[in-house]
């Protein structure tokens, strides 16, 4: 055998061994990263940690003024409402139609025991579930709604016995609720951020 042929012969087997180290290498690599693929997700709550209470975080940035979207945390419907100003300020001037128009015999953190029942003016938090029966109230957001009456403000109604809510949550009289509708606890990671489940008041809000 020439020289020419065994110098022929240890530049292939040269070229095999350095394109078998890099497909090992890369085959190492590949797997790594599948393997950190399930370990990253672990990070993220499931769903069975978000049915047992893990916070919800909801993009609000795209709620427009008399706008209403509904979520689901704890199994449990939740209603976020961004209020107009208009419907902001007529709040105060229903109070005495009201049955428990400061919250004092209502469900809610002691930060949302306020007018507003809320922690930023325009932004109401509420389960949607009405205090009397459980029934999901439905929205009447419109002043004077011809189905609702001349002197309506705005709110909710709920269709399976009549109790009536202010866009604030409050318990109208004559309803057959006899508490305002109840404010799960949540906080604002920004402006546009809002997460359920996270009490406000462990972020040192009032």
């Amino acid at each position: 055998m020439s020289d020419e042929s065994v110098g022929g012969s240890d530049a292939v087997d040269t070229s095999r061994r350095k394109f078998l180290t890099v497909a090992t290498a890369a085959t190492g690599a590949v797997g790594v990263g599948f393997t950190l693929v399930p370990f990253i997700s672990s990070w993220k709550p499931s769903e069975r940690a978000r049915a047992l209470g893990a916070p919800l975080e909801i993009d609000i940035s795209k709620l427009e003024p008399g706008q209403m979207i509904t979520q689901s945390w704890r199994k449990q419907p939740i209603y976020v409402v961004r209020r107009t100003p208009e419907a902001v300020a007529a709040l105060a001037k229903v109070e005495p139609s009201l049955k428990d128009p400061k919250s004092e015999a209502s469900e809610q953190p002691k930060y949302a025991q306020n007018e507003m029942r809320s922690i930023k003016p325009e932004v109401l938090v509420l389960y949607a579930a009405c205090t009397h029966l459980g029934c999901l109230p439905k929205q009447y957001f419109t002043q004077a709604d011809p189905a609702m009456g001349a002197d309506w403000p705005g709110g909710f109604f709920c269709p399976c016995h009549g109790s009536r809510f202010d866009l604030a949550g409050r318990v109208f009289n004559g309803s057959p609720a006899s508490a305002n509708l109840r404010v799960p606890p949540h906080s604002f990671e920004s402006d546009s951020m809002l997460v359920i489940g996270v009490d406000a008041a462990a972020q040192g809000a009032a």
